[in-house]
């Protein structure tokens, strides 16, 4: 795949995700986004052996955006710290198949991963090994068929914005695992991690990565009316 980099200085770098690539390895044995990424720095800087990167976050398969990497170990932990505090904002878009009731929302689930179905599953009361998962979630636009909208996580959970989303009703397209009517020709789902905003770990600017949307009709036709 070519490599589309968003960001990148001595500590850091970004990279669009296509939908499709993995994340992380898995039983597949299907090439990883970090491999291909450590590839592209020792091309670039004539490094002999291998690069270090760190893998501070992840997008799920079939999920694509802005996935941030550590070039270096100072980074690394500094980054992962500022995850685990909330310190950095997270903005994905999703494209879902019906309008949600209130255009603009907080929703808090409680969330149980059933390892079997590599699903989750979304419930309003607390229960027993129940995750509480936050997000909030505001309608941006519509297509004849389709409609955008913009969501920022506040927690991290499995699965957990494709789960929400459909359990008030507003399942992402292609999304089969959750409730979506059909697939998407390429088996990606609309979700697509927008943007994150943070500050540097070591310079301590703030820092606003955007990543554009997929090469695909009704992306394209959302992302040119925002």
């Amino acid at each position: 795949m070519d490599l589309a980099i968003l960001y990148e200085d001595n500590h850091l770098i970004a990279v669009n995700k296509p939908a499709g690539v993995l994340s992380q390895g898995d039983k597949t044995g299907d090439i990883v986004l970090a491999d291909i990424v450590k590839e592209y720095l020792v091309k670039k800087y004539n490094k002999p052996g291998e690069a270090f990167l760190g893998v501070i976050h992840r997008l799920d398969r079939p999920v694509s955006g802005v996935v941030l990497l550590a070039k270096t170990s100072k980074a690394l932990a500094r980054m992962n710290e500022l995850f685990k505090t909330r310190a950095v904002q997270k903005t994905y878009w999703a494209i879902v198949e019906q309008k949600p009731a209130i255009e603009k929302a907080t929703l808090v689930h409680w969330l149980k991963k059933n390892e079997a179905k590599n699903m989750s599953f979304a419930s309003k009361t607390e229960s027993k090994d129940a995750l509480k998962c936050e997000l909030e979630y505001e309608y941006k636009d519509s297509s004849d068929k389709y409609h955008l909208l913009e969501v920022n996580p506040h927690t991290g959970r499995h699965h957990q914005i494709r789960v929400q989303l459909s359990t008030i009703g507003c399942k992402i397209k292609g999304d089969l695992k959750y409730g979506a009517k059909r697939s998407n020709p390429d088996a990606s789902i609309s979700l697509h991690a927008r943007k994150l905003t943070f500050v540097h770990p070591v310079s301590k600017e703030p820092v606003e990565i955007i990543a554009p949307v997929p090469e695909e009709v009704v992306w394209k036709f959302f992302e040119n009316r925002q």
